[in-house]
Formats: structure tokens, C-alpha cells, sequence
């Protein structure tokens, strides 16, 4: 019998697909203030991931733990969605992939 030890934030149905893979699993249920602390970790983990293999499916991870953050900290995605577009208007997007490379202040 071979056990591995995780201790990271899965998705819903990861528990029911390594079930139904004749394993079995041990899971808990997080605490809010433990969900939260585990949400920004795999934020972390998945734009790690993302750097790394800098492909669609990475990124469509990191939204979907992005929006799992958004949830867990008590706003709606309308309302994301309202901050970033006020955010593009005022200041813009990326579109443009402008570097600012220096400013000078004139004392």
C-alpha cells in the first residue's frame, strides 16, 4: 500500500474521480479562515504553474481559483468585474504592453 500526503486546496469532484479510480482519499472540510489562507496559496500555486507551462488551460486555472477567491472574501463577480472596468477606464488596460522604463520629477 503506497499512502501520499497532500495538504492542498482540490477542486469539488477530486474527492468522487479518485473514488471512482479504486483509490480512496481522506479529506476535511476547511474552516472559512482556513479556506482562505488555503485559496491564497493555490493562488499562488496556480500562477506558479501558469509561469511554468504558460498555456490556456494554466490560465483557465488561475481564473478559476481567482473567481473561488472572489467568492471566499465576500464580493461577487460583478462586482470584480465592476472595479476592473472603473480601473481600465480611469487608467487603462494592457492593450497598449507599455513598459515604463523611468520618470523624472522635476524638484
Amino acid at each position: 500500500m503506497k499512502i501520499i500526503r497532500y495538504d492542498k486546496l482540490v477542486r469539488d469532484r477530486i474527492p468522487e474521480i479518485i473514488r471512482a479510480s479504486g483509490k480512496s482519499c481522506t479529506t476535511e472540510v476547511l474552516s472559512d479562515e482556513a479556506y482562505l489562507r488555503m485559496i491564497d496559496a493555490k493562488l499562488d500555486e496556480e500562477l506558479a504553474e501558469y509561469h511554468q507551462e504558460q498555456n490556456l488551460e494554466e490560465l483557465a486555472d488561475l481564473l478559476e481559483v481567482l473567481r473561488a477567491a472572489v467568492i471566499a472574501r465576500g464580493y461577487t463577480l460583478d462586482e470584480l468585474e465592476s472595479v476592473r472596468a472603473q480601473k481600465a477606464a480611469k487608467r487603462g488596460g494592457f492593450a497598449q504592453k507599455i513598459l515604463l522604463k523611468e520618470v523624472v520629477e522635476n524638484e
